[in-house]
């Protein structure tokens, strides 16, 4: 009986109360360090005291400047959950900006640690980087405007070819456009705003454009545009590192599972709300569905 209450009172700790009894020191990143492999980026990373992040400035809801200047949006938020993950410091952390053409050359070339960047996974590109487990998957999305004649996809795929709908030229917008409204007509533009300022003009019904960019500028611009909530073409977003280091990608992997199911949900959960107006599903206790 002695035994079992022992046990009982073990357990009654938990994972938080017995590893806070127990591995207190391992908490020291200096100590962490040392546990790391010699030739990984983690220790090196540990041993610098700060996290060198790749990513840009000019693409809401995923990296931009507020109106202090200051860097914001859902990859700076993923590069402040490893920072705190690392450093127990969000504020730890280095971000270079750079061109989406530099990311992978700036991995390559170990200029930065980490990009986070909205960048799509692909075979091609898993071939020069290792991707983390993905923390976004983006799509194509569909905004039309208040004062327009359709407000839902059911009313606008009804309409058939009477719709005009507007997107950024390029040569799969035709396709693309189709995928989702398949008898309706394509207005290719030249940038993404006049493709979006055709629809508060009445020039087209609808625009297409990334479901992430459809649900952002919904929730902050809400009297010019509606989100009408239907998306397709799913692509992967995850962080990219070099190749050949299992302990950092793990690491950025273990890190990225704690904040999107585990006990720092709040940060991501609070982030993915705040740039997408919509708070993802919370895990449920029991059976893992990571």
């Amino acid at each position: 009986m002695a035994d079992f209450s022992q046990r009982r009172d073990l357990f009654r700790l938990g994972g938080v109360g017995l590893a806070l009894a127990t591995a207190g020191a391992a908490l020291n990143p200096r100590v962490a360090a040392a546990e790391a492999a010699p030739t990984s980026l983690l220790r090196t990373v540990l041993d610098r005291g700060h996290l060198i992040m790749g990513t840009g400035s000019t693409n809401p809801p995923w990296h931009f400047e507020d109106e202090q200047g200051k860097l914001t949006g859902m990859d700076i938020a993923m590069g402040r959950i490893l920072a705190k993950g690392l450093f127990d410091d969000d504020s730890k952390i280095e971000f270079v900006q750079q061109d989406p053409a530099a990311r992978i050359p700036n991995i390559v070339t170990n200029k930065v640690d980490v990009v986070i960047q909205f960048m799509t996974v692909t075979p091609q590109r898993a071939q020069l980087v290792a991707f983390s487990r993905p923390y976004y998957i983006e799509g194509v999305g569909l905004l039309v405007s208040p004062n327009g004649k359709y407000k839902t996809y059911q009313a606008l795929l009804a309409a058939g070819k009477s719709v005009k709908a507007s997107i950024l030229q390029n040569v799969y917008a035709e396709d693309l456009v189709h995928q989702g409204l398949p008898e309706s007509e394509v207005m290719q533009l030249d940038t993404t705003a006049n493709s979006m300022q055709a629809v508060i003009a009445g020039r087209a019904d609808v625009v297409v454009v990334d479901a992430s960019t459809a649900k952002w500028l919904a929730k902050k611009n809400p009297n010019s545009y509606v989100d009408v909530g239907f998306y397709w073409g799913p692509q992967l977003y995850s962080a990219a590192m070099r190749i050949g280091d299992p302990d950092w990608l793990h690491w950025v992997d273990t890190c990225f599972d704690v904040a999107m199911h585990g006990s720092d949900f709040p940060v991501y959960s609070t982030a993915f709300a705040e740039f997408f107006g919509e708070k993802p599903p919370e895990q449920k206790i029991g059976f893992p569905t990571i």
